[in-house]
């Protein structure tokens, strides 16, 4: 009985990760962008609210506007003016995944965003990680396309609990502009 048990809970979690999740936000940027700052997969917050680290503790708003000596934008339309106007384009490295919530290491069977998309059309000078995954999952499907270069910065996430405010703005001030 215990086995069989085993079993059901091992195809309750396959079905958890069997739905595939297509990226539902446009990348942010425009002609005169020159830093592109890469996340791995919005998370259940951004993908219901449409936007880029949408979730309250996402400290990503925090850490760009005190980089950039600015108040934090609060509405989506504050948020891209305050993007276009420093010149960071944002994006995610992943088209689509299978994913439960919003956990990085549950991402399976990734398709890449086409990232040549924003290169192209804008002067992008360095690519940041926003994290370990979207930098592994970077060097791995994207890097050999592009060829660029990426710089992983810590998460803003508000799972890495091991980074402070204070300590996530000092590593992220190298993409002052």
């Amino acid at each position: 009985m215990e086995q069989e048990e085993m079993e059901q809970n091992e195809i309750k979690e396959e079905k958890k990760i069997s739905n595939r999740i297509i990226h539902p936000i446009a990348p942010i940027f425009n002609e005169y962008s020159k830093v592109l700052v890469l996340g791995s997969f919005p998370s259940v917050k951004s993908r219901e609210g449409q936007f880029f680290y949408h979730h309250p503790q996402n400290r990503f708003w925090k850490v760009i506007a005190a980089v950039m000596k600015e108040e934090v934008p609060v509405s989506i339309e504050q948020k891209k003016a305050f993007l276009l106007k420093h010149g960071i384009a944002v994006w995610d490295v992943i088209q689509s995944c299978e994913i439960v919530g919003s956990s990085d290491s549950s991402i399976r069977n990734v398709i890449p965003n086409d990232i040549t998309r924003i290169l192209e059309a804008a002067p992008i000078q360095q690519i940041y990680a926003n994290g370990n995954k979207s930098y592994e999952l970077y060097k791995k499907y994207c890097y050999p396309i592009t060829n660029h270069d990426i710089i992983k910065l810590p998460s803003t996430s508000p799972a890495n609990a091991a980074f402070s405010l204070e300590k996530l703005v000092l590593c992220w001030e190298q993409i002052h502009i």
